[in-house]
């Protein structure tokens, strides 16, 4: 069975209901004028022809009614004295004169209207292969541009312009995706070169430490310190590796829910960073009030840590951390430190974003805490957002649960 295309099937329903709707109007008019026909033409011939001009008719006219006339007709005046005309001959040829004309006017009806009814319909089928293409002119753009887009030219658009309707929004929706997509691609390209670039310097510490520390024949003690530099080198690439490793698991969405007590987790994730931030001179205080949510509590307890490390390591001597947990809260983890400009916030939730240049001191972070607390949060159905600090500096952070929240368990309550 062949194959038709969209616009040959728009133009066989437009046609068709066209041609439909012209031979119905065709059908209705060609029975009303002949139910009309007779009465009109009668009463027309009665008053063209009175009955004293009746006797100049051949004779040879017929003078009965004709087979299936009705028996009323139309009233004529009645013959005058002396014409030779009864009454009943007179309306015979009147009937007579009346049949003949109206046959002839429906048949000259019939023809006009089959003539005219067949240049509809080919005009109908002209008019509806057009307004088929004109409707589906939008979708043969979008369809040329999804087949020309790759990944060199995702910044085209379609732009469709035209009145609002369906195929104006279908388009404008496409656009949108376009440009999800091309952001998205953008931000692969852009962490897989950080990625490579981060995984470089390790690799290349490790390298000069194995030819040029450990050439020739190193004293003890130049070993002992190679080996130093090769073991955090190497500890450097497992944490860039754990990192991507977790941001990669956390883009791919929970597998499994279950009931997480997040303020137990601010409490321990403060804890066990009670050392490092007591070394850097930062006070960390825990206002944990009772919240539970559905989520993984492995990639919860990450979240806390990141945000609560990042706090206490990007802070100034004497500064101080707050951490905040609870229904309608959410997360909120503030600290102190160094002015982050209004512009570069956003940024730092992009992989490998710092604020400032990376140094390679021991210690430093890969630049994925942030970004894996986004991950984090979407994957759990909510939303991290940071604010510059306008007093004391730093950033506070804020992670916002849109799902169901509770206050706790009964142990948190009690």
């Amino acid at each position: 069975m062949p194959v038709r295309s969209e616009r040959a099937r728009l133009t066989s329903l437009y046609a068709g209901l066209l041609v439909l709707a012209g031979a119905l109007l065709t059908g209705v008019v060609y029975v009303l004028v002949q139910e009309g026909m007779y009465s009109s033409i009668s009463m027309a011939v009665t008053t063209a022809v009175p009955a004293q001009r009746l006797e100049q008719l051949p004779s040879s006219w017929p003078t009965a009614f004709p087979t299936g006339m009705p028996s009323a007709a139309p009233a004529s005046p009645a013959p005058s004295a002396g014409t030779g005309v009864v009454p009943h001959e007179a309306l015979a040829i009147t009937r007579t004169v009346s049949d003949a004309a109206g046959s002839a006017a429906l048949d000259r009806l019939l023809t006009v209207s089959v003539v005219v009814f067949v240049c509809y319909a080919v005009l109908s089928v002209a008019l509806a292969w057009w307004a088929a293409g004109r409707v589906l002119r939008p979708i043969a753009v979008i369809t040329d541009t999804a087949r020309r887009l790759s990944g060199e030219n995702l910044h085209e658009r379609i732009a469709l312009q035209g009145p609002p309707g369906e195929l104006k929004r279908l388009a404008d929706t496409f656009d949108g995706m376009l440009g999800r997509m091309e952001r998205l691609v953008s931000a692969q390209q852009r962490f897989a070169a950080n990625a490579a670039h981060e995984l470089r310097t390790p690799l290349a510490v490790q390298r000069a430490a194995a030819e040029i520390g450990l050439a020739g024949d190193p004293s003890p003690e130049r070993v002992a310190r190679m080996r130093s530099k090769l073991i955090e080198a190497a500890d450097s690439s497992k944490r860039i590796i754990e990192g991507l490793l977790l941001l990669a698991a956390s883009e791919q969405g929970l597998k499994e829910r279950r009931r997480v007590a997040v303020d137990e987790l601010a409490r321990q994730a403060a804890a066990a960073l009670a050392d490092e931030a007591a070394e850097r001179g930062v006070r960390v205080t825990v206002r944990a009030l009772p919240l539970t949510v559905e989520g993984d509590p492995v990639l919860l307890e990450r979240l806390l840590h990141n945000l609560v490390a990042n706090a206490v390591r990007h802070n100034v001597p004497q500064g101080r951390v707050d951490v905040r947990t609870g229904p309608g809260v959410g997360i909120e983890v503030a600290n102190t430190g160094p002015v982050v400009p209004r512009g570069t916030v956003p940024l730092l939730f992009e992989p490998f974003r710092r604020l400032n240049e990376r140094t390679h001191a021991p210690g430093e972070g890969a630049g994925l805490g942030l970004s894996i607390v986004d991950a984090v949060a979407r994957a759990h159905g909510a939303e991290a957002t940071a604010t510059a600090n306008a007093e004391g500096g730093g950033l506070t952070v804020r992670v916002v649960f849109r799902g169901r929240q509770g206050a706790g368990d009964k142990r948190s309550r009690g």
